[in-house]
């Protein structure tokens, strides 16, 4: 394992204040408001809604961290288990705004302050059919605009899913026969279909900390399995380290694949909306300014800049769906986001090697990352309003 540099320390030392300035949301919910806006309070202890029941449509859920520590905020399906709709990192003393397109239904709001656990559950009813009008559905050619836009971005998943499935076989294959050098080199380059639709994976809430979960984010006495356990000892630390066994590979390679199998046989099953969309391209870049730009993600390989590329295509293949719906409800939001998109792009385009790779991320100097952060942070802010410009 190549050890984090001073520079990147240092970088990331100066980054992280931005970043968590970037967690506050600011969009507005235009038409919004009264028995359609829902206040959550955060607390170390409480997760306090304004009410327990709402009218079926777009809700806007305003969720303010008055806690000490980060806070998160989910809406769970009946079950306790998908989650319908989530907001990451609120700092204490933000706020987010979540927005979403409900159904009629039971659902369970969780507060984990810590981000940690089940989080704080309480119950949530949303009553009567589902919205109509200008608020809840677009008609003409807009309502096309919409449709068209969830089968092509459902279109995108379930091929992204397709590759993630082929490359981890490759991947565990080599894995299990010694083969490093060509598991190391599959690792990266498999993970990004993963990275590409990653909301989408951790929508189903057992999968995801099976398959992604990092070592510094166990939980006393959790079992560590998935994507960095393997990285782990590909690239094992120089010392205390000790490799797993020829069984041990088997077991892990063969978790890993057959979760992803579970994820491959669940994705057809979904159907998207264009909350769920906007929702996901913010969550994406919120991924990127929490883990990747930070070096904290792939914290053996440092092969984080291609997380981070693949966090950005998926956005990006999210907005451009739904571009046509922003350019004809908001074309100034429409050109803003696109331009940012562009500036991050062009920065990330220094960093490559060859046709699809990447420098290690330690080989980023302080001020490298410092600007990738500022770009993040610079697009992060008009993608926070993508959901409530095209759903409400």
């Amino acid at each position: 394992m190549k050890p984090t540099t001073p520079a990147l320390a240092l970088a990331i030392a100066l980054a992280l204040p931005a970043l968590a300035a970037c967690t506050h949301n600011t969009t507005s919910a235009k038409g919004g408001g009264g028995e359609r806006t829902i206040s959550v309070t955060s607390t170390d202890d409480s997760c306090t809604l304004s009410t327990d029941t709402a009218p079926a449509g777009n809700l806007v859920y305003q969720v303010q961290n008055k806690g000490s520590r980060v806070t998160e905020f989910y809406l769970y399906a009946e079950d306790g288990l998908r989650i319908v709709g989530e907001v990451e990192n609120v700092g204490p003393g933000l706020s987010r705004d979540l927005v979403l397109n409900v159904p009629p239904g039971s659902y369970v709001p969780a507060c984990k302050p810590g981000m940690a656990g089940k989080g704080i559950r309480s119950d949530f009813t949303v009553t009567g059919s589902q919205q109509t009008g200008r608020q809840g559905a677009v008609a003409g050619a807009t309502r096309r605009q919409v449709e068209t836009a969830n089968r092509q971005y459902g279109s995108y998943v379930r091929d992204q899913t397709e590759q993630l499935i082929a490359g981890t076989r490759r991947f565990v294959a080599a894995y299990k026969a010694g083969n490093d050098d060509l598991a190391r080199s599959l690792y990266a380059r498999t993970r990004v279909h993963w990275e590409r639709i990653e909301p989408v994976a951790e929508s189903f809430g057992d999968l995801d900390p099976r398959m992604d979960l990092r070592e510094a984010d166990l939980a006393q006495g959790q079992r560590w399995t998935g994507w960095h356990r393997i990285e782990k000892d590909l690239w094992p630390p120089s010392k205390g380290y000790r490799a797993l066994s020829q069984r041990q590979r088997a077991t892990y390679a063969d978790r890993l694949l057959a979760d992803t199998e579970t994820l491959a046989a669940r994705v057809p099953k979904l159907r998207f909306t264009v909350d769920q969309i906007g929702n996901g391209a913010k969550s994406l870049l919120d991924e990127v300014a929490t883990g990747k730009v930070t070096g904290e993600e792939e914290a053996w390989s440092h092969t984080d800049l291609y997380d981070f590329q693949a966090n950005v295509d998926g956005a990006r293949v999210a907005f451009e769906g739904l571009k046509p719906v922003l350019s004809h409800k908001d074309p100034v939001l429409e050109r803003q986001i696109a331009r940012r998109f562009a500036a991050l792009q062009r920065l990330l385009d220094r960093y490559r090697v060859g046709k699809d790779g990447f420098v290690s991320y330690t080989d980023l100097s302080t001020s490298q990352v410092r600007a990738l952060s500022d770009a993040v942070n610079a697009l992060s802010e008009p993608l926070s309003r993508l959901t409530a410009a095209v759903a409400l």
